[in-house]
């Protein structure tokens, strides 16, 4: 269920982190980097240094191992289903058990190990000193018959992506041979079997996907084709499959635009057949049912999502027909085709999910399936070559609540919640998920999201962490987290704030914060954060700001215009030099980012808004929250030239604060913290060992900036 998320693209300064709860990675030797500042002024106290915190990140970092044992055993779609086969990742490779078999050992397919390319030279040009690194497996695709897997990696601390193509044996082998790789593919982003011997993938150049290729598997070896290249450079390109396996997709968008080809897995032919030619401002995704096209397009009320229909060997636009279109103040965020049925996944106007079941037939008999008031984030389960089509298997979770896996049956209306044992599981949280509303500056109310544990009445002195994000009208992240679960119970408050700029309450809740109207999630955000207080929510020592990449942009603006309303602040791969970063169009993402921040080179209006709020140039000597900034050396998304220069410049100005204003005396002084990490994972590690580490640090920097005691353990009575 990827439909609205491929619409937004695949290369933006995102703020998932998406890391597995059960599974831990093989441990990478890595050397960590951090950069400090000794402040010799009494006023001064600007230590970045990361020593002040290691106590109680090691702390932290036993708290979070245990947390992960507790739910180490939640469910997760990782696996994946051939016909007699269940394969599935481990640290060292992919694996796979007999359906048939059961008591067999798992049979290894592919040893990562084994793969070219897995060292790189780090020491004189000879070659002497070199240096592994672990790839790790990012999807696995199987052919139709089972006969070919072909597996796509990613290098740990690196933008390098490989595919690699190993044709399966029919029976279980104990021994594995090296001879079964058929093939290496570099820079492979995505890839798709249309046929057991015909795959469609794409390749990624800098942060761009533009081509399409063909690999053909013949008797006498193999064979590669070009099939499509896009030439604009704001377009990425995305091959994908219909849930039924019918059609593959070519899908080619941009922030504000789609165009999409199609190719017939059931046919002879694998000529690619445009749907609708590109055209601005139109945004669609096509799934197959029945030799027709069931499209999501943003052809509805206000530019919104609707389904639509048309005939297969007639899809242009002028054949659409509406099929359904959501009410008035709900957003589509995904869609999936089941059976006869098309599912949508829709946040109602209280800012909650629910499934809309549209019965294709008999589409004006569509019905809503509620889902449990805790829900924030919904994953479905591709479907295995041997699954029934008829049923859609599902995970559930909030920030705060594990994955729970549910089944939807379309044609009966219902959605169970079972464990492995087929009963039903019961959520026994006691957890509060309050949905609340902000007066924005302009009258806009903005949702936001709580988590607490305590009725609202009682959390006046309970130490906040908000979320943000707001930008390429992607909705805040709010997969489950265990940093978050433990949070929780240890009596903090959670506050999620859907601010314009993301895509929570449909792709216009973006476009009213867009280029030269940004500042208006600034506003959202001061918003959101008044009205918690307002409404016995914590208070600003006790609160603190979290975001990830462009989420960055709002917290800095806010914190150079109200610095007195948080406490503590961190940011992970931070975006802060906006204007400096869309006046250089040499970088990756400058190009295709205009259409989200503005072109200050070619529009004055853009240059004027992006000065008002660009984080970085609106710095001014004052007390400032304590920061911690956690950024990638070679990280091509954001670029760290930008933090460094914010980081000096914030350290600069703090320091002119204290020594000049004879007032600044009375105030705490923050400590500015820059920890710089190896390597180019804009989402942070994949290690788990480092990812841990890094949570760990997280933490104990938000309970010694908030002036917390670090939560013990009761000790049980004797």
């Amino acid at each position: 269920m990827a439909a609205v998320s491929s619409l937004l693209g695949s290369s933006a300064r995102v703020a998932a982190r998406i890391r597995p709860v059960c599974k831990q990675v093989t441990r990478l030797s890595s050397q960590r980097r951090h950069t400090r500042e000794n402040s010799t002024s009494p006023a001064d106290h600007l230590r970045s240094g990361l020593e002040t915190y290691k106590d109680l990140q090691k702390y932290f970092s036993k708290r979070l191992r245990a947390m992960y044992r507790r739910i180490s055993s939640t469910t997760d779609h990782s696996v994946v289903c051939g016909h007699h086969h269940v394969y599935f990742i481990e640290g060292d490779g992919i694996y796979r058990m007999d359906n048939r078999q059961r008591d067999l050992e798992p049979e290894q397919v592919l040893n990562v190990g084994q793969v070219s390319g897995g060292e790189e030279e780090t020491g004189p040009k000879n070659g002497e000193r070199k240096r592994t690194f672990q790839w790790i497996v990012q999807r696995v695709r199987l052919s139709p018959q089972e006969k070919h897997l072909a597996a796509t990696l990613r290098a740990a601390h690196r933008e390098e992506l490989r595919c690699v193509v190993v044709k399966l044996k029919r029976e279980m082998s104990t021994s594995l041979d090296p001879s079964h790789i058929l093939i290496t593919l570099d820079k492979v982003f995505s890839c798709e079997w249309a046929t057991d011997e015909i795959l469609f993938f794409t390749t990624l150049e800098g942060l761009r996907c533009s081509r399409v290729s063909r690999l053909d598997l013949t008797s006498g070896g193999s064979r590669i084709t070009s099939v499509y290249e896009e030439t604009r450079p704001d377009v990425f390109v995305e091959v994908a499959l219909s849930r039924d396996r019918q059609l593959l997709s070519i899908n080619c968008n941009s922030r504000t635009s789609s165009e999409v080809l199609l190719v017939d897995t059931t046919t002879t032919s694998v000529e690619p057949l445009l749907v609708q030619p590109r055209q601005p401002d139109l945004l669609y995704h096509v799934e197959h049912w029945r030799r027709k096209l069931i499209i999501l397009a943003n052809t509805g009320p206000g530019q919104e999502y609707q389904v639509v229909q048309a005939p297969l060997s007639n899809p242009s636009m002028v054949s659409w027909v509406s099929l359904f279109a959501p009410s008035s103040g709900s957003a589509v965020k995904d869609m999936d085709v089941v059976g006869d049925h098309c599912v949508l996944t829709v946040r109602t106007p209280a800012n909650e999910l629910v499934l809309i079941v549209i019965p294709l037939t008999h589409p004006e008999k569509a019905y809503t399936v509620p889902l449990p008031t805790w829900a924030c984030a919904i994953e479905t389960k591709r479907p295995g070559l041997a699954d029934q089509c008829k049923v859609l298997e599902l995970l559930i979770s909030s920030p705060v609540h594990p994955p729970v896996p549910y089944c939807l049956c379309p044609e009966d209306g219902l959605l169970l919640s079972v464990t492995e044992d087929g009963s039903v599981r019961e959520n026994k949280d006691d957890y509060t998920t309050t949905r609340l509303e902000a007066c924005s500056q302009d009258g806009t109310l903005v949702p936001v999201t709580l988590f607490h544990a305590v009725p609202v009445e009682g959390l006046r002195q309970a130490p906040l962490l908000a979320h943000v994000y707001g930008a390429y009208g992607r909705d805040l992240h709010m997969d489950f987290c265990p940093e978050k679960r433990l949070l929780l119970e240890q009596g903090w408050a959670l506050a999620y704030c859907h601010i314009r700029g993301g895509g929570e309450k449909g792709l216009s809740w973006q476009r009213q914060a867009r280029e030269e109207r940004k500042l208006k999630g600034v506003e959202d955000l001061h918003a959101c954060l008044q009205h918690l207080f307002s409404s016995g929510v914590s208070s600003p020592s006790l609160t603190a700001l979290t975001a990830c990449s462009a989420g960055a942009v709002p917290v800095g603006a806010l914190c150079n215009r109200h610095p007195h309303m948080i406490r503590a602040v961190t940011l992970q791969a931070p975006f802060l030099d906006v204007l400096g970063t869309m006046e250089d169009p040499s970088l990756p993402l400058t190009l295709e980012d205009r259409e989200e921040w503005g072109d200050p080179l070619g529009n004055p209006k853009h240059r004027l808004s992006i000065s008002s709020y660009c984080p970085l140039h609106n710095i001014t000597p004052q007390c400032y929250p304590s920061m911690l900034l956690t950024a990638y050396s070679s990280d091509a998304r954001v670029p760290l030239a930008g933090v460094l220069k914010y980081t000096e410049q914030l350290r600069k100005v703090i320091h002119t604060h204290f020594t000049t204003d004879p007032k600044s005396g009375c105030e705490p002084a923050p400590n500015i913290v820059l920890n710089i990490q190896p390597g180019a994972n804009h989402l942070g590690p994949d290690d788990f060992e480092l990812m841990l580490e890094e949570e760990a640090l997280n933490l104990a920097f938000l309970y010694k900036e908030l002036g917390l005691e670090p939560p013990r353990r009761k000790r049980k009575k004797l």
